[in-house]
């Protein structure tokens, strides 16, 4: 099915540290703020209805522009209310009024019993929950959540992740199934068959025949128009095919969540990535592309959608985009996935791997929620297998319907308009994912096929997100801010040629005098924390 449908969801990554779960107040953790007298209701340990006297939750939601625009009037939503006795009121907020609004409600006081979909990154959940806005989970989860418990027993990489320095679980993540690479990846490298076709060439597979197969593009017309209008490579920005190629110098070894910081294999400290000799190789290699004209105009600044048309035009060699075959809006034919690329000195990692703990904030409970055993029930549901069917498929026979051999697809009503029926497009949701129950974009067989071509060059270990505890990011926000800017700034006129390699050395020289050394320090404490769970 999935040739036909025509979305697909980008998601965000961030996670923390520690490990095992602790009593509810959590090894050093600070106290909670005074809390709210609970209401007793009676909640059933397993089974549906969760409770047998109906209660209502109010949440704050991050709308992305892709979900509906009312989520409680969705068959999803009001299926689960019937199954739990729970009815949620979701109150929506748009994507680009989310941060704003979100932290005027925290910082006002007036919050509601849950946000979902929000948004909340790992600092987030550190302050809110140190203040005891965000209640502590640990022994709920532990009580009350055994798919969850079960998801954190299993992958002890995500329960690392989800704790805080204090020893708290403050919130429920979004998580992806380990084994769903072609979910794991999203962005990746793909090539036009039909040129690789017309040309005579055999997929590139090293760093020095991708850079032939673009030559090949510009020069010999593929598309056989007669016209010299054929695009080598085209992309929103430089930065996907940066850290696609970086692997191929054996830079990004621990994966993408930390696109700057990985494991010098020499000293086996942390390394910082844009400073080391070969990610100026790197970005020699991405200035010969740009000055021979291998890449779309204005890359820096061509927006997604315009990228799209080009490849729905025929005119693209090869792109990085999420998965071509599935984009709403253009049929786009032909494309393949691009195997790991090999490096002039033999290297060949997919420094583009991530974490299948991906956006850790999804989902946290507040000291205003009456009911936080039943709502921790109602969320645990999304982390079973019938649970993430509902989220991501909706209603058996409304949204989706299951065939003889078990598996199950969209209804012909939900590919034309999947927003009648369930919300998670868009990304950030509190739930698993699993190739079992999620049919979008990263589903479909031309991108479960690009991800086995890649899976061979995983990095051995791929981290989560590390979180700092309060003393720490006082320091190091300053650091990361100012030298991630300056670094960002520099790439970019390096690859275009504004400025010359020649000033590596002032380059490295300037990112060492902004602090690089306090700021690999206090992400070495981070790390060291991380492993020492």
């Amino acid at each position: 099915m999935g040739k036909n449908f025509k979305r697909f969801t980008k998601v965000l990554l961030t996670g923390v540290l520690t490990a095992s779960l602790v009593t509810a107040c959590g090894s050093g953790g600070k106290p909670a703020a005074e809390e709210q007298p609970k209401q007793q209701t009676a909640v059933n340990p397993t089974g549906f209805p969760i409770v047998e006297e109906p209660i209502k939750l109010t949440f704050f939601a991050g709308k992305a522009a892709s979900a509906p625009a009312d989520w409680n009037a969705l068959p999803v939503w009001k299926e689960y209310a019937k199954q739990t006795n729970i009815e949620v009121d979701f109150q929506l907020t748009p994507e680009e009024s989310l941060a704003e609004k979100r932290n005027l409600v925290l910082s006002g006081g007036d919050y509601p019993d849950a946000f979902h979909t929000a948004r909340l990154s790992a600092n987030d959940l550190m302050n809110y929950g140190g203040q005891g806005i965000f209640i502590p989970l640990n022994d709920l989860i532990d009580q009350y959540a055994p798919n969850f418990k079960k998801l954190l027993e299993e992958h002890p990489e995500a329960k690392k992740g989800l704790t805080m320095p204090d020893g708290n679980i403050y919130s429920f993540p979004t998580f992806y199934d380990p084994n769903f690479k072609s979910v794991l990846i999203g962005t990746k490298l793909w090539y036009n068959q039909a040129f690789l076709d017309a040309l005579g060439m055999k997929e590139p597979e090293t760093t020095d025949e991708y850079y032939e197969y673009l030559k090949a593009v510009k020069t010999q017309d593929p598309n056989k128009n007669g016209k010299a209008d054929e695009i080598p490579y085209a992309a929103s920005g430089i930065g996907s095919l940066l850290d696609e190629l970086k692997g191929a110098w054996g830079l990004g070894n621990r994966g993408n969540i930390h696109g700057r910081v990985d494991m010098d294999p020499q000293s086996g400290k942390l390394r910082f990535i844009p400073t080391d000799p070969r990610y100026k190789e790197v970005l020699e290699y991405l200035n010969k592309l740009y000055k021979e004209g291998l890449m779309v105009q204005d890359i820096m600044t061509i927006e997604g959608p315009q990228v799209n048309a080009l490849m729905d035009e025929g005119f693209v060699g090869s792109a990085e985009t999420n998965s071509p075959h599935a984009i709403g809006g253009v049929t786009i034919e032909h494309f393949v996935g691009a195997p790991t690329l090999k490096g002039p000195y033999g290297d060949q990692i997919f420094s583009r791997a991530r974490s299948p703990l991906i956006d850790i904030g999804a989902f946290v409970i507040t000291d205003k929620n009456q009911h936080p055993e039943a709502t921790v029930r109602w969320i645990d549901h999304f982390y079973s297998e019938e649970g993430s069917k509902l989220f991501f498929m909706g209603v058996k026979d409304v949204s989706y319907v299951e065939n003889p051999d078990g598996s199950i697809e969209y209804t012909e009503e939900a590919l034309k308009e999947q927003s009648k029926f369930v919300s998670w497009a868009g990304g950030f949701y509190p739930a698993m994912l699993t190739d079992k129950t999620f049919k979008g974009g990263e589903a479909t067989e031309q991108s479960i096929a690009a991800a086995a071509k890649v899976e061979g060059q995983w990095p051995e270990e791929v981290w989560p997100q590390f979180t700092y505890t309060q003393e720490e990011l006082t320091q190091f926000t300053p650091l990361h801010t100012d030298i991630n800017k300056y670094v960002d700034e520099m790439r970019a006129k390096f690859i275009v040629g504004d400025v010359p390699f020649s000033e590596w050395d002032q380059y490295v020289s300037t990112i060492e005098k902004m602090g690089l050394s306090q700021y690999l320090e206090i992400y070495t404490a981070a790390y060291d924390r991380y492993k020492a769970e």
